[in-house]
């Protein structure tokens, strides 16, 4: 196939484009700035602009754009730029699959979409939760409408905490557990559901390759854990002791409305449609993907 991926710089996104062409698909990689190797296509989503050599032919778009939800503060103004930074591309993309006949759309989301769903597990059928994450989720699902009135297949592809040491939730985690700082959020019973690095970008192909997958699907692991048991988890790989614990104003004071919604919701998200249709899990458990991406 033919495959053209936006956010291909990113944590997902540059093992992504690599598995993709190792699978012997061609890859085409959207960028903001002047290209400057064959498989770069200039696009620029305020104004609409891309390439149309980028879209003649393709079979696929992958939509990953995004700003990082953790690197700083939600004040008015970041929020804004979160939202910008998914919906418009999303807007974007979308109608370019409807204009140019694009059969496949796989656009980014996230298991935010869902809320703070405390302990009960929650599939792709559950509603939209409530909160600033929620909404930008159900947003830029929404944004895809051009691309389903089209015909194309749409799957929106619901992620999880990726367990990737240079980024998200791991990625802070990491060097406060190395510097003897790990500790539990709170009474640490709130549910983590994550997946490794290595499982989403297979999973992505999974989906891709599958022309029976449509609409939301949730890239979890089938073991979620609590918030205690994945410090634990980590402390235990890399050999360091997590006994703190961190209060929600203590969390608050330095994070802000971030603290509410990325340290103490609960989401207990189960991968239903991957479950069904066959998708095996290289990491189902913690300890192996901790492993695999703090150790290797």
């Amino acid at each position: 196939m033919r495959v053209v991926v936006a956010g291909a710089s990113g944590v997902i996104g540059t093992p992504l484009v690599s598995a993709l062409r190792e699978a012997g698909h061609e890859v085409l990689r959207l960028v903001r700035r002047p290209p400057v190797t064959p498989d770069e296509r200039r696009w620029d989503p305020p104004s609409g602009m891309i390439d149309e050599s980028a879209l003649d032919g393709a079979d696929a778009i992958i939509n990953l754009c995004g700003a990082a939800c953790a690197e700083q503060r939600w004040s008015p103004a970041r929020k804004q730029e979160l939202r910008d930074s998914r919906i418009v591309p999303t807007q974007v993309l979308a109608m370019a699959v409807a204009e140019h006949g694009i059969g496949t759309l796989l656009n980014g989301s996230g298991i935010g979409y869902y809320g703070d769903a405390g302990e009960q597990a929650v599939t792709e059928s559950a509603p939209a939760g409530s909160g600033f994450l929620a909404d930008m989720d159900a947003d830029r699902e929404a944004a895809t409408a051009a691309a389903v009135s089209a015909g194309a297949r749409v799957a929106l592809l619901r992620t999880g905490v990726v367990m990737s040491p240079t980024g998200g939730m791991l990625g802070q985690l990491r060097p406060m557990v190395s510097a003897f700082l790990g500790g539990r959020f709170g009474n640490g019973r709130q549910i983590t559901s994550w997946i490794s690095l290595a499982d989403e970008i297979s999973a992505v192909l999974f989906v891709l390759e599958h022309d029976d997958i449509l609409g939301p699907v949730n890239l979890t692991a089938p073991e979620p854990v609590t918030n205690a048991e994945l410090v634990r988890a980590v402390g235990k790989t890399l050999h360091r002791p997590t006994p703190w614990v961190y209060s929600r104003s203590l969390l608050r004071l330095a994070a802000g409305e971030l603290a509410d919604e990325g340290s103490f919701v609960s989401q207990h998200v189960v991968p239903e449609v991957l479950s069904r249709h066959g998708f095996e899990f290289q990491h189902p458990q913690l300890m192996p993907a901790l492993a695999a991406a703090l150790v290797a």
